[in-house]
């Protein structure tokens, strides 16, 4: 089973693919872990700025510099 990368409260950047022009590129928080849907591991997430929450798969996502919740 795979491990997820990422912890609740850690903060982290999307960063959107070629499909993903209604998502904001910027700084998200994990707000959950999210169970596989194909294989690939999905969190939701809470964005920095608008507050909006979605679900984000873990590929898009990078940590960002610091300790968590920074």
């Amino acid at each position: 089973m795979a491990q997820y990368k990422f912890a609740v409260g850690q903060t982290v950047d999307f960063v959107p693919g070629a499909g993903d022009t209604n998502v904001p590129y910027g700084k998200y928080k994990i707000q959950r872990q999210m169970p596989s849907e194909n294989r690939e591991l999905q969190y939701r997430v809470k964005h920095a700025t608008d507050g909006h929450e979605r679900v984000l798969s873990e590929s898009r996502l990078i940590a960002r510099a610091g300790i968590l919740g920074s």
